[in-house]
């Protein structure tokens, strides 16, 4: 394993890890000033395409990439913040699409976003003061 792609696992490693590609770069340039921007992001290709690391998408904003690969999971997303944990939940019968709902499709996978606010956000909201109402301009 070369010094950089070791450098861009160290910076990936540990539980509810979903970084940019940019957070990866920024992180690995602290730990090997000399990586460049291109080695992280064919790094981070190499990962994801063995299988190692998974490329996560919340929503239109950048991808995330998720070292947690090897065990079958779904994501909370803070709505406010953006910050992502890795979930497992659970189901009676499990998650099925009937065959009716499949269309000819060969379903690979299931990805499901839970989203909602986290505490620190849920915090912040509920000391916020409830704004007032405006009143309208009396007529003359």
């Amino acid at each position: 394993m070369t010094a950089q792609r070791r450098v861009v696992a160290q910076v990936l490693a540990g539980e509810h890890v979903h970084l940019t590609a940019d957070d990866v770069y920024k992180r690995a340039v602290a730990r090997l000033p000399e990586i460049s921007r291109a080695t992280v992001y064919n790094t981070l290709k190499d990962l994801t395409d063995a299988g190692e690391v998974l490329e996560v998408t919340i929503d239109a904003r950048a991808k995330r990439y998720d070292p947690n690969a090897k065990d079958p999971h779904q994501h909370l997303v803070c709505e406010q913040c953006r910050l992502i944990r890795d979930v497992h939940p659970k189901a009676e019968a499990g998650l099925m699409l009937p065959a009716g709902e499949r269309h000819g499709f060969v379903l690979t996978g299931i990805d499901i976003v839970f989203r909602g606010l986290c505490p620190v956000c849920a915090s912040k909201r509920a000391r916020r003061p409830r704004s007032r109402r405006k009143r309208s301009p009396r007529s003359g």
